[in-house]
């Protein structure tokens, strides 16, 4: 079998997974975030925390719900790291630097999960699992409940009423993220991946020496950091070390799980808005821009140019020979079009216009099918402004679900837009400026400057996937890169949260002759047309100095 036909046939059985998931999970998340019960254990932690989970929140108050959890979030994941040389379980590792501690703490909170440090030579078990592993569940959570408060804002009328992120957080979890977690980790298992808690193991290697080895709760870390689109990695190899993700097979699982709940969460959005048509229309523009994603990845990388990519059968640099180009390929593609960050090879090692198609995934906002969540409202506040460029066509005040876009919509929906490429482009430009910064990168010309554009892009977009070839350890980055994750991703909150309370507020108008109809294909091709001229114009002049320059000198 050629190797092109094989990446075909893991797209379509990938393509087919997804299809049997979506109306089940979809549905059953509609059910998760409309039900008025609370279960026994969700009502043991409502009790603990102090919370009242049957009090509806406007949204200031569920915006400081989400500020002041993330917050103290950020403080105990800080704090566990900087004692880890005195807890158990530590295998004998010290406290992390100050620096390095705030990076780490900030990236995972934030869903990101950006990693400037060797997992298995810095972290022991009682932070990885006890910390960082917590907060791929709840960060993941926090997202989700983020988004359903939006969808709330379109469906509900007359109210500034968004419902409650305590409950939404933990129904989050418990009702969707763990019963899926335990589910997926038996399969890793199942696969090859290790789960244990052993300490480090010394190996010997072929032709002489040793090597030293980690045990350590892998699968199940490993299941939560794809299904929450957290990434990061046990070992610093990532996704593409065998104790991660042993097999061909494990991999496709992989790729399923970073993509399952962010496209059912489109019927999750028709169910609760009154209207599946609403949704499938969200969803063909995801499902249209992955596509094409990925056809073009998978081209790029069979058709590189040179006895060597001719020889390997395409461009093997930098992947695994037990994915090869499709496997890889399919994991990159899903990866930075979802707020993922895991990777299965090393995108610094792609084609130049690879390496661009992996940057331009996530400056695109990923919104294809994007975060576990931000994947969904990042899709809605580009289907605002798209409504609103219609609207400024036809000369007719825009409106979308039955709520008019005024001129208060549209500034939250355009202040959303500008936060992320604003942290990007002026953290890379005062790279470039600072003496400092620039040592960090291991090449020099185009490729060097795509590896900071990346970096920058990845932690800003809360994606967490590294180009590879910068030294991000340093306090310039740690700090920088820190801040923009946070910014990055609770700025954008702040106004996706805004929006709902004003839609909420707003009383539906009835439909007209002269009403967009946005369930119809003629919709999505707007809204894929408008996605792509945004983030053309913004970050053109920034790829074209970077992969779009190394791609056509290569």
């Amino acid at each position: 079998m050629s190797p092109v036909l094989a990446g075909v046939l893991q797209l379509l059985a990938l393509v087919a997974a997804l299809g049997l998931s979506y109306r089940p999970l979809g549905d059953h998340m509609a059910r998760v975030y409309s039900s008025e019960k609370h279960l026994r254990p969700e009502k043991w932690i409502y009790k603990a925390i102090g919370a009242n989970p049957s009090v509806e929140m406007r949204w200031p108050a569920y915006l400081r719900g989400v500020l002041a959890f993330s917050a103290v979030s950020v403080l105990f994941l800080y704090l566990l790291q900087r004692v880890q040389g005195s807890l158990p379980g530590s295998l004998g590792f010290v406290s992390i630097d100050p620096d390095q501690a705030f990076n780490t703490a900030a990236s995972f909170v934030a869903n990101t999960n950006w990693q400037s440090y060797y997992g298995e030579q810095a972290m022991g078990h009682v932070v990885q699992t006890g910390g960082l592993a917590v907060q791929n569940f709840v960060s993941a959570a926090v997202g989700m409940a983020v988004a359903v408060a939006l969808v709330r804002g379109f469906a509900r009328s007359r109210t500034g009423e968004l419902g409650n992120f305590w409950a939404d957080l933990v129904r989050g979890v418990v009702r969707i993220l763990l019963p899926m977690a335990v589910i997926g980790a038996l399969v890793l298992v199942a696969c090859g991946a290790i789960q244990n808690f052993s300490g480090i193991h010394e190996v010997g290697q072929f032709g002489g020496g040793t090597q030293q080895w980690n045990g350590g709760a892998v699968a199940s870390q490993e299941v939560i950091k794809e299904l929450g689109t957290n990434g990061g990695g046990y070992f610093n190899a990532n996704s593409a070390h065998p104790f991660e993700n042993p097999t061909g097979l494990s991999n496709l699982f992989e790729i399923y799980l970073i993509l399952v709940i962010p496209f059912a969460l489109t019927r999750t959005f028709g169910r609760m808005v009154g209207s599946l048509k609403q949704g499938y229309a969200i969803l063909g523009t995801m499902a249209a821009i992955w596509i094409g994603f990925t056809a073009l990845m998978m081209w790029t990388e069979f058709a590189g140019n040179g006895p060597a990519f001719e020889i390997a059968g395409g461009a093997m640099e930098g992947k695994e020979t037990r994915f090869g180009i499709a496997g890889s390929s399919l994991f990159s593609v899903a990866t930075t079009l979802t707020s993922t960050g895991a990777v299965n090879s090393f995108h610094s090692s792609y084609t130049g216009f690879g390496g661009g198609l992996t940057m331009l995934g996530m400056q695109l906002g990923e919104i294809a099918p994007g975060g576990v969540g931000s994947g969904l409202y990042g899709m809605l506040i580009m289907a605002v402004i798209a409504v609103f460029i219609a609207g400024l066509m036809v000369g007719r005040t825009p409106e979308y679900l039955g709520k008019k876009i005024g001129t208060r919509e549209i500034k939250f929906a355009a202040c959303y837009i500008l936060v992320t490429p604003a942290l990007v482009l002026c953290f890379t430009a005062a790279s470039f400026v600072l003496d400092t910064p620039s040592h960090s990168m291991t090449n020099s010309g185009a490729h060097g400057f795509s590896e900071i554009l990346y970096a920058f892009t990845s932690g800003a977009n809360n994606n967490g996937s590294a180009f590879a070839g910068l030294n991000a350890d340093t306090q310039w980055f740690n700090s920088t890169i820190g801040i923009a994750m946070l910014l990055g991703r609770f700025l954008p909150m702040v106004f996706v949260l805004a929006l709902a309370g004003s839609l909420a507020e707003q009383a539906p108008v009835p439909e007209t002759a002269g009403t967009l109809r946005t369930e119809k294909p003629l919709f999505t091709g707007l809204l894929v047309g408008t996605i792509m001229i945004i983030a053309g114009l913004t970050y053109f002049p920034a790829l074209a100095l970077g992969p779009l320059a190394e791609g056509l000198a290569a």
